[in-house]
């Protein structure tokens, strides 16, 4: 095996729960908390807006093995959706492009649109996202006015509830640069009536957020677009358990090193929707071994999450076809914290 570069950083490994702040980008974050975790090894579990805030699962180590599983998750968000106007980027982080009056617009209209936004649809993802076409990201090609097609995707709405309709003018609005923008394109714009209506959803990987308001605007006819976003769950993790940048700094500063260490959970605390089956000494060593192993009471088919019986994780392991455990992604044996 050739030479590699050795690693700069400290070998640490769990999930770190982060209140991304609105404004930075998903990696702007994550290299940033590497930096002041002066880990080795990290990554993120699927970007969020610089727009949006919240919930931003970070792996360190060996957690990065098994961050597909929150990539994965369903999510939950609580968005302002602003409807009156049109955004090229279909949020409040671009340009107004169209206006059109609410005044007609009727609570029950708006409603039965949100309730046709629901269940399973296709969906195209936007130009303005961070999704990778041949090697480039939409967003880039985007600010050099370059579109091209982009395949339909399967997503879900779980649930979608509206928490409140509020009618204002855009000239009160505060809520980024898509609204000031409203104001110049022409001289009455601010005085024109604007609803934003705030929503909470529970989604499919993958989902746009910012196309959902998109088309609830192009349904009701007036235009819309996203005009704030908050990732409020991961899964089963949620935003009252996340860290803040500014107090990560803050203890860094402080040389609260142990303390930022402490933030760190598990490896195995993001794998709660799986069957968990314990190995014995015996069971488990084989299976580290990269072997087939019989365990009492294991499911019939599916992932399995697998600990020893002092309580270490080892990792993620598959039902054969002969109702065997079979190690599927296995941490490293020398790895410090799981």
């Amino acid at each position: 095996m050739g030479r590699g570069r050795k690693r700069r950083g400290r070998s640490i490994s769990g999930l770190l729960l982060l209140d991304k702040p609105s404004g930075v980008t998903s990696n702007a974050a994550l290299q940033e908390v590497k930096r002041l975790f002066y880990a080795a090894k990290a990554g993120h579990t699927g970007s969020l807006d610089p727009l949006a805030t919240g919930v931003l699962p970070l792996c360190f180590g060996e957690a990065t093995k098994f961050s597909k599983y929150l990539l994965n998750a369903e999510k939950t968000y609580r968005a302002v959706i602003v409807l009156g106007a049109t955004s090229d980027t279909d949020d409040a982080d671009g340009s107004v492009v169209w206006q059109s009056k609410t005044d007609q617009l009727h609570d029950k209209t708006i409603v039965r649109a949100l309730d046709g936004l629901t269940g399973e649809q296709m969906q195209v993802p936007p130009m303005y996202s961070a999704l990778k076409v041949n090697g480039q990201r939409l967003y880039e090609l985007a600010r050099q006015g370059i579109e091209i097609e982009r395949e339909a995707r399967e997503v879900n709405v779980h649930q979608l509830e509206l928490q409140r309709i509020v009618r204002s003018n855009f000239g009160n609005l505060q809520l980024s640069k898509a609204c000031e923008q409203a104001q110049t394109v022409s001289a009455s714009f601010a005085e024109e009536r604007a609803i934003e209506i705030e929503v909470t959803l529970v989604v499919s990987k993958g989902t746009y957020i910012r196309s959902l308001a998109a088309e609830l605007g192009a349904r009701l006819g007036v235009g819309g677009y996203l005009g704030g976003l908050v990732r409020t769950k991961v899964g089963s993790l949620a935003l009252q358990d996340t860290v803040s940048l500014e107090a990560l700094r803050g203890m860094k500063e402080a040389d609260e090193l142990e303390q930022m260490d402490h933030l760190l959970t598990p490896t195995v605390s993001f794998l709660s929707h799986m069957p968990h089956l314990m190995l014995d000494e015996h069971t488990g060593y084989y299976l580290k071994q990269g072997n087939p192993v019989q365990v009492p009471n294991s499911p019939l088919e599916g992932e399995v999450c697998l600990t020893m019986e002092d309580g270490e994780f080892i990792g993620v392991g598959m039902i054969d076809d002969s109702g065997r455990v079979a190690p599927k992604r296995l941490v490293s044996q020398s790895s410090q914290y799981e």
